[in-house]
């Protein structure tokens, strides 16, 4: 489904291309901070879906690069984590506002809070998906809403481990209590049988996330795939079919992620743009992406917003 998955070419978001992305780094960086920002021209919005009330880009901005969640090994995590410092991501959020996107799907920390209140003083005003669960350490749905979200998600790993623990109805219940603190209430996850389910029993949430491949698939059933375990998450190719044909059967508005496998298809540019192909080919009219950056080597934000306007108009 997706060619030139892999190969020996190097590119923008290889950790190793540095030599032949330093003066496009260079570029973005200039770009996408400081007094240069005020030089940067508007571009015009990407396409848009509706969330309810909002209109959102067909294109959004990711979280787990800013994180430091980067799905391969720890020091590339640590590299993305340690780059991205509150006033590098405000930065990059009106870097992503100016270059046409208008959502950024976040989790709430203490990172994320300061850089939404840079970008907010710096004028951007982007809109707000947060990725929450009722965790010990998260932060109650009131202190989210400071921030003024247009939606509350539960998260995706946390939702397939209770949907596996016989444990969905609390699911459920955060989409009830979501909607009560003024919020609208989707539901994210790996499993293209979990999203079935809420579909078909008529849960009330508002917007599905939607992963292309499912990383949570237990290790029994990869056993029964393969007879074999893969060390660390599994990237199966076939997933992005089984997850869009769920997307396109349910009615709610899915914003499928991990478009790019977690880097796994990057290796060459025309991959890249291939993989938004697919996505937007494959599912709703009324469904989005979101993708994570990492602008480090090249201008990803400007690349991506690209093949948004050039595959994802509707």
């Amino acid at each position: 489904m997706y060619p030139e998955c892999g190969g020996p070419a190097v590119d923008r978001r290889s950790f190793l291309g540095v030599a032949g992305g330093a003066l496009a780094a260079l570029s973005a960086l200039k770009t996408a901070g400081g007094t240069a920002a005020a030089q940067e021209a508007q571009q015009p919005r990407l396409p848009t879906v509706d969330l309810g009330p909002h209109k959102v880009t067909r294109l959004i901005a990711g979280y787990n690069q800013i994180g430091g969640f980067s799905h391969t090994t720890i020091h590339m995590s640590n590299h993305m984590r340690e780059w991205f410092t509150a006033e590098k991501t405000a930065e990059f959020l009106g870097h992503c506002e100016r270059q046409g996107l208008n959502a950024w799907q976040y989790d709430h920390t203490d990172k994320t809070c300061e850089a939404i209140r840079l970008a907010r003083e710096a004028g951007c005003g982007i809109q707000l998906i947060c990725l929450h669960a009722e965790r010990g350490a998260d932060l109650p749905l009131s202190e989210v809403m400071r921030n003024q979200p247009l939606a509350i998600v539960h998260h995706g790993g946390v939702t397939d481990g209770m949907f596996r623990g016989g444990k969905a109805e609390q699911v459920h219940d955060f989409v009830k209590k979501v909607h009560d603190a003024g919020a609208l209430a989707g539901v994210s996850s790996h499993c293209p049988d979990n999203v079935k389910r809420i579909a078909d029993e008529g849960w009330e949430n508002d917007l599905f996330m939607t992963c292309f491949y499912y990383v949570t698939r237990p290790r029994d059933d990869i056993l029964k795939l393969g007879g074999k375990v893969p060390v660390g998450e599994p990237f199966y190719e076939s997933d992005p079919d089984d997850m869009t044909a769920v997307m396109r059967q349910v009615k709610q508005p899915c914003l499928g992620f991990k478009i790019l496998a977690a880097g796994r298809v990057c290796w060459q540019e025309s991959a890249v743009e291939n993989a938004f192909k697919y996505a937007y080919a494959s599912v709703k009219p009324s469904d989005a992406v979101i993708v994570g950056m990492y602008p480090r080597f090249s201008d990803e934000v400007a690349q991506n917003a690209e093949y948004c306007r050039k595959h994802g108009a509707v």
